[in-house]
């Protein structure tokens, strides 16, 4: 039997996570750190390292460069012992790769976020990540997760471009990313976008989820599932809406929670699953991250206890 196809995962703006576990964090004075944890990161490198843990054969694609974008290597190929593959498609530029620095205070059970500035990409190495995507997808891929902001020196317009490639060979898109970049891509037919609450009213300037939604539907996505932070989900679809809620609240560090929902809406993008089934993937996938120290991993047990019990209902009639 062949090997599945494998997800293609876009990070333009990857990034190196550096996350700090200070307990009882206090402003204004010195903190000592409990622990420090880096890896590689950037939204679209969160979703490979999920989809590898729930199976899913993943390419990892995007750009990087330096000693950031070294290490953030390294640490994937670490990642690639596993008996899922996670292959290494992304390409070297020359600026160094951002760092994100996440303070984690398990006493507050609360998390501040330091996200440093992307790289400068020039036009030639945003040319030569265009072919290079465009021959990725030559080679197979059975969707592809586009996550994340851009780095300078990209246009505004270069998620539009890259939905249009994978569009024109009939692979189905997922894009997550903001307002600036997400209203010009959505002329291209993205299959599904993810915006949360803040991106929704920015880039529709309505404030009831549904309609902002909907209006982003006329403007050219195919499906929009809307993040309601610990409320769940809102899928908004032309074969209808649903509402996914998770069972309970749960505190943690919700970097990543996101990143895991696209996994999730993905491979059940791929399954061709009901969407109904796809959202409670997702929202108790999301929900299990939080449980977690760290972005691009879940909780397991809590993932495989909480699925069954996520409430999805219709919407929107």
């Amino acid at each position: 039997m062949a090997a599945p196809a494998a997800i293609l995962t876009v990070t333009l703006n990857a990034a190196l996570d550096v996350t700090y576990q200070v307990p009882g964090v206090q402003l204004h004075r010195s903190n000592r750190v409990a622990a420090v944890t880096t890896r590689a990161g950037g939204k679209g490198v969160n979703v490979a390292q999920v989809l590898r843990r729930l199976g899913r054969p993943t390419v990892v694609a995007g750009l990087v460069g330096g000693t950031a974008g070294a290490t953030l290597r390294a640490d994937l190929a670490a990642s690639e012992a596993s008996a899922t593959p996670l292959t290494d498609a992304l390409l070297t530029i020359r600026a160094e790769t951002r760092r994100t620095i996440a303070v984690v205070d398990p006493v507050a059970a609360d998390v501040t976020m330091f996200n440093e500035p992307g790289p400068a990409v020039s036009p030639a190495e945003w040319s030569a990540f265009q072919a290079h995507y465009a021959r990725l997808l030559d080679q197979g891929c059975a969707a592809v997760a586009l996550s994340g902001s851009l780095p300078a020196g990209l246009p505004v317009d270069a998620y539009a471009t890259l939905v249009a490639l994978a569009r024109d060979r009939g692979i189905p898109v997922l894009l997550d990313t903001s307002a600036p970049w997400l209203l010009p891509a959505l002329a291209a037919g993205p299959d599904l976008i993810k915006p949360n609450l803040d991106e929704l009213r920015e880039a529709t300037g309505l404030t009831d989820p549904q309609q902002a939604a909907e209006a982003l539907l006329v403007r050219g996505a195919r499906a929009v599932i809307a993040s309601l932070g610990a409320d769940g989900l809102l899928a908004v679809t032309p074969e209808g809406s649903w509402r996914a809620t998770p069972p309970e609240q749960l505190t943690g560090n919700p970097t990543g929670a996101g990143d895991s929902a696209v996994a999730a809406l993905t491979a059940g993008q791929v399954d061709g699953s009901p969407w109904p089934e796809r959202l409670a993937e997702a929202v108790a996938l999301s929900a299990a991250t939080v449980l977690s120290p760290l972005a691009g991993t879940y909780d397991e047990a809590a993932y495989r206890a909480l699925l069954p019990r996520v409430v999805v209902t219709a919407a929107g009639a």
